[in-house]
């Protein structure tokens, strides 16, 4: 088991390097600079050079590279153009954001995608199953941004149930500090949160239907039917807790897919995490900050891959033999 996860934890290292190097080259070598006219680019030419030339933008492109490489091994990720600020600060205040958000629709994913699947499950190839199949397809085929266009719309706009953006309100809650200004934070997080985890839910519940029929055919669940058992117990205690092997495997597929859609969501919601973060740096050319995004972004995405694997391998001691 120790030699497994070792292999495992370099093969997630190198991933994280590779894509450090690959997003540095990429943005330095892309179109684009944040010098330029005033009105087209929001950093003045002369401010721009004098950052440039600070930063040591103005050297060769591999004498830039082993330096971002020294400062990133010391922690450094830079200073960015536009925010004025160190860009570790800059994402430490916008990751606990980013986290909130993936971390309630995965809750929201997982508990409506294995509740719909079990029910599908049970009931395969009657009404209910149909009915939500084609409604779980239709959803899973929605542009995420979409979706959440259209419940801003909806309940933010016409019912006026939840705000139209943002993260609390700044005049009554700045900080979370009271019960009320944390009901007022679960309040803003219900819709972007929601677009997010019912997108997510409509893959999760077709992936648990199908290893939950898999599982229900097996000789055992039989056997608990055979003994009289309650199709509730069979359903739930025989067959689910060998249908939650590809469940797992789903826990690592979905950060990476929340991670990815929080970036469109938080420009929609107005939310500020990482991904609203990213994308004014990448209109403004900000490379640090670009890079930074980057890099934090893929060592949470192979990091919940690396999970993933370990709990798989908890539970299914076959492929450590298999991988060893």
């Amino acid at each position: 088991m120790a030699a497994w996860l070792v292999r495992r934890l370099a093969a997630s290292i190198a991933i994280v390097f590779a894509v450090a190097t690959i997003t540095f080259l990429v943005v330095h070598i892309a179109h684009g600079t944040p010098c330029g006219p005033s009105e087209a680019r929001p950093l003045a030419p002369d401010v721009c050079e004098r950052q440039r030339v600070r930063f040591g933008y103005d050297q060769p492109l591999g004498v830039q590279y082993v330096k971002y490489l020294a400062a990133l091994s010391r922690g450094d990720m830079g200073e960015s153009f536009g925010l004025h600020r160190p860009v570790g600060d800059a994402l430490a205040d916008a990751i606990p954001n980013t986290f909130a958000l993936a971390l309630a629709a995965l809750l929201i994913d997982f508990a409506l995608g294995l509740a719909l699947g079990i029910y599908q499950a049970a009931r395969a190839r009657r009404l209910g199953d149909i009915a939500l199949g084609n409604v779980a397809l239709f959803v899973n085929s929605m542009p995420v941004f979409w979706l959440g266009l259209v419940l801003l719309l909806v309940f933010a706009q016409w019912l006026r149930w939840f705000p139209v953006g943002g993260i609390h309100n700044p005049v009554l809650c700045p900080r979370l500090d009271s019960p009320y200004c944390l009901l007022d934070f679960l309040w803003h997080l219900t819709l972007p949160a929601l677009t997010l985890g019912l997108v997510a839910a409509a893959g999760t519940a077709r992936y648990q239907r199908a290893a939950m029929l898999e599982v229900i055919r097996q000789d055992y669940v039989r056997t608990a039917r055979a003994k009289g058992l309650r199709e509730r117990r069979v359903l739930l205690v025989h067959a689910l807790r060998n249908a939650l092997l590809p469940f797992i495997t789903l826990c690592g597929l979905a950060f990476p897919f929340l991670l990815t859609g929080a970036v469109l969501i938080e420009t929609v919601f107005a939310w500020p995490g990482m991904g609203r973060l990213a994308v004014s740096a990448i209109l403004q050319r900000d490379y640090p900050v670009v890079t930074g995004a980057a890099l934090v972004t893929s060592t949470m995405v192979v990091l919940g891959s690396l999970i993933a694997d370990v709990l798989y391998a908890v539970a299914d001691p076959r492929i450590r033999v298999r991988g060893a």
